[in-house]
């Protein structure tokens, strides 16, 4: 079992037709766009989002990710994907989880890390910035 986060946020997705390979299931790598779509909802929620990390002069590329397939989607299938946020002092982890919407079966799981680069100097920070810090602990109360 995933470790549960501080904060989460899901989303519901129908999956596309677009999104399914010629075996009717999703393709693998649609599931990082997944993920991205919870994530983005995920960092709304903290309110300090890609546009405001930018603004602030950060970038925050992903480092690691990790997926296990568990189940796979199809097309006009309503899934749930669900991240948690695990850890934000030093790196940026989120834990997911993709579930079928209609009968809650556990479809994927995986984990992302990210972490700040300061954008004019392209130098990646050993701990996150203070105003990714103070929005994560503001989202808290």
């Amino acid at each position: 079992m995933r470790k549960e986060g501080v904060l989460q946020a899901e989303v519901e997705i129908l999956v596309p037709f677009f999104d399914v390979d010629s075996m009717d299931v999703v393709w693998h790598g649609h599931y990082i766009k997944y993920f991205e779509i919870a994530r983005c909802a995920l960092l709304d929620r903290i309110g300090h989002n890609y546009l405001q990390m930018r603004e602030a002069g950060y970038a925050w590329p992903i480092i690691d990710i990790q997926l296990r397939y568990v189940r796979g989607a199809r097309f006009n299938q309503r899934i749930l994907v669900r991240a948690d946020l695990v850890e934000w002092e030093h790196r940026l982890k989120v834990n997911y989880l993709i579930t079928d919407a209609e009968t809650g079966t556990r479809m994927t799981r995986g984990s992302s890390v990210q972490v700040a680069v300061e954008i004019a100097t392209r130098e990646m920070m050993f701990s996150s910035p203070r105003v990714f810090v103070d929005a994560v602990q503001r989202a808290l109360r």
